[in-house]
């Protein structure tokens, strides 16, 4: 081929590329590489467009060949190094990234890459320098400040991101991202409302922007006010917005009794809360009926991801990879079972995906409190307290599996302390505490505190939340507590522990812990409970108003379960009230934990392993009434 109809023809490929039409591009771009195979336009086209189509081992091939024919390409070495980080190969993906801002040291784009390779890594400050450099040669560049706001809400930066997607928005007011950075931060920021109307901008301009829906149907949860039948709609809403598929055919056998493969898929297989309560089922789940594979979605490992992957049989970091390489992984790997364990929460969700019908069966389960909207999920495990039968079927498109007197299994830290005698009992104030995410307290809920202060003359309420060593922070929410009747002077603010056993230890100093509503806690719960503090709590309608009322009653304490706000008030303001009693819940409260379901962790881990062969069993059912009908 001569070298001007071999142009001609990168140059028709180069114009679908750009139109976006892939796959006309592609055709051409092989019809050149044929022709021209060391050249180095020809593989870097070829590559760039491999990458943009999932199609990474090509990329890798191409953009690898393309770079050693012209070494002092920095567009080359950013493009490869993007492909690696797909790969999973950060480490090399970083060596090239770096040369590309060696070799161009104004090239904004690279240093933002390089700063997406470092957050791979979880080295998030030195991510923030790349983000600095970018702003600093692009100032007006939407995307960097966004991207830059992205990385100091990991940091906990929240005031700073805030900052930095307004900045977006003034670069380009008609940046839809900027939107999506500013809700998440508001929703960082405890700001639940202001970040529901930021989600919503953003849906305006982006309606297939199916992540943010997600997290806006997240922030919902803690709304006071909204009604059950509201927040179903919304849920249905995000089903609708996907857009489902029918399922395909699948090759597995429909054997009821065979050995199956049960993947999970979680951002959270690390730690964190999550884990506290998947390892436990995970380590009991039997070898010879169960084969694990796991999912992981994030760019941080540490010893409890080290623990889990020794229990699976195979094990898969999907950070960073695209929807399409993550779903032709998936069907490759052809598991039986496939569980979420995030939901509409998480920093990459794989939701939409659900919907394509990536296994047989696909359940929903731990780290989201409330239906996921997919008819595709085909069942969610609960229990009969968080989702009462009947009631709460009506409001799940899943099938509901109530496999076990509480649906959790608590793994308590190893390094907790143990509990100490109740600090009001050597004669001190009486303290209240709450160590939920503070994004969870409403007005509402501030208002009851109030009353249960005034209950209870001298006691005092520790909150602590990640946030609060920030002076914004605070004064919002000083503010509302002026607003709320809440006295400040008898509140404490508490940053978040960055280790967990000092954060359990501050329950050394606290008497009674107060559950949020409506949105409960369940790993704070847990907590409270193991520290010997009782919780008082408010039960709900709903399932994330339930929670903490499933682990009160697999604990053996109903009478902490409150049916109404002054109910609520009446129970805690009773516990305050009774010192010696106290002292003799702080001295047996561990105990009655470990004779519950909760750390009887063998007998719920066969509970959750029959759930999953009865969710089988149900579509083993369903394929041979198919064969007969079809």
């Amino acid at each position: 081929m001569s070298p001007a109809r071999l142009q001609q023809l990168l140059n028709e490929g180069l114009a679908h590329h750009r139109a976006g039409r892939l796959h006309e591009a592609a055709r051409l771009y092989d019809r050149a590489r044929a022709a021209a195979p060391r050249q180095f336009d020809v593989l870097h086209l070829s590559g760039v467009l491999a990458y943009q189509q999932g199609r990474i081992a090509d990329a890798l091939d191409q953009l690898t060949r393309a770079r050693q024919l012209n070494p002092r390409s920095a567009p080359c070495a950013m493009r490869l190094g993007l492909a690696l980080v797909a790969a999973g190969r950060k480490a090399e993906a970083e060596v090239h990234l770096r040369a590309a801002v060696e070799l161009q040291p104004d090239f904004h784009e690279a240093w933002d890459n390089l700063a997406y390779c470092l957050k791979t890594q979880d080295r998030l400050q030195e991510a923030v320098g790349c983000h600095a450099r970018v702003v600093a040669l692009q100032p007006g560049h939407a995307q960097g400040w966004y991207n830059y706001g992205l990385t100091l809400s990991l940091l906990g930066a929240v005031t700073d991101a805030l900052a930095c997607h307004d900045r977006a928005l003034a670069a380009d007011p008609r940046y839809a991202k900027a939107h999506y950075g500013r809700a998440q931060a508001l929703q960082q920021a405890h700001r639940i409302p202001e970040a529901i109307e930021a989600y919503g901008r953003y849906l305006e301009r982006e309606p297939q922007g199916h992540e943010a829906r997600s997290y806006r149907l997240f922030a919902l949860n803690n709304l006071d006010g909204l009604t059950r039948e509201q927040l179903f709609a919304e849920h249905l809403e995000y089903g609708r917005a996907v857009g489902e598929r029918p399922a395909p055919h699948f090759p597995q056998s429909p054997d009821p009794g065979r050995r199956l493969r049960v993947a999970v898929l979680s951002p959270d297989l690390r730690a964190h809360s999550c884990a506290y309560f998947l390892e436990p089922l995970l380590r009991h789940l039997d070898p010879a009926r169960y084969e694990l594979y796991l999912y992981h979605d994030h760019f941080r490992e540490d010893a409890v991801s080290a623990r889990l992957r020794s229990l699976a049989a195979v094990w898969r970091n999907f950070v960073g990879q695209s929807a399409a390489a993550f779903e032709q992984a998936v069907r490759a790997d052809q598991p039986d079972i496939l569980i979420d364990l995030a939901g509409h929460t998480g920093m990459t969700n794989r939701l939409p995906l659900f919907a394509r019908h990536l296994a047989p069966v696909q359940v929903t389960y731990l780290g989201y409190p409330n239906t996921t909207g997919l008819r595709a999920m085909g069942w969610r495990l609960t229990d009969a307290i968080a989702d009462p039968e009947g009631e709460a079927d009506a409001f799940a498109t899943e099938r509901l599996v109530r496999f076990a007197p509480t649906a959790w299994a608590y793994e308590p830290p190893a390094n907790a302390p143990l509990p100490n005698e109740p600090p009001a009992s050597a004669g001190g104030p009486l303290t209240f505490g709450c160590f939920n995410n503070l994004t969870k307290v409403t007005d509402r809920m501030l208002a009851v505190w109030a009353r249960l202060l005034a209950a209870v003359p001298d006691s005092r309420l520790v909150l602590k939340g990640r946030g609060l060593s920030e002076a914004a922070v605070r004064g919002r929410y000083l503010a509302r507590f002026a607003a709320c009747g809440l006295p400040a002077e008898r509140v404490d603010l508490l940053e978040r522990t960055a280790e967990t056993a000092a954060h359990l230890a501050l329950y050394h100093h606290v008497d009674i812990a107060l559950d949020c509503f409506p949105y409960h806690g369940t790993t704070t719960t847990c907590e409270a409970l193991w520290m010997g503090v009782p919780v008082v709590t408010l039960l709900g309608d709903r399932h994330v108003s339930r929670v903490s009322a499933s682990l009160l009653t697999a604990v053996g304490r109903p009478e902490w379960i409150a049916g109404s706000d002054d109910d609520y008030v009446r129970i805690a303001a009773g516990l305050a009230a009774d010192r010696a009693g106290l002292r003799a819940i702080r001295a047996g409260l561990r105990d009655e934990m470990r004779r519950s379901p909760l750390l009887d962790h063998a007998a719920q881990s066969a509970r959750f392993a029959a759930a999953l062969r009865g969710c089988w069993q149900q579509w083993c059912a369903t394929q041979a009434s198919l064969a007969k009908t079809g």
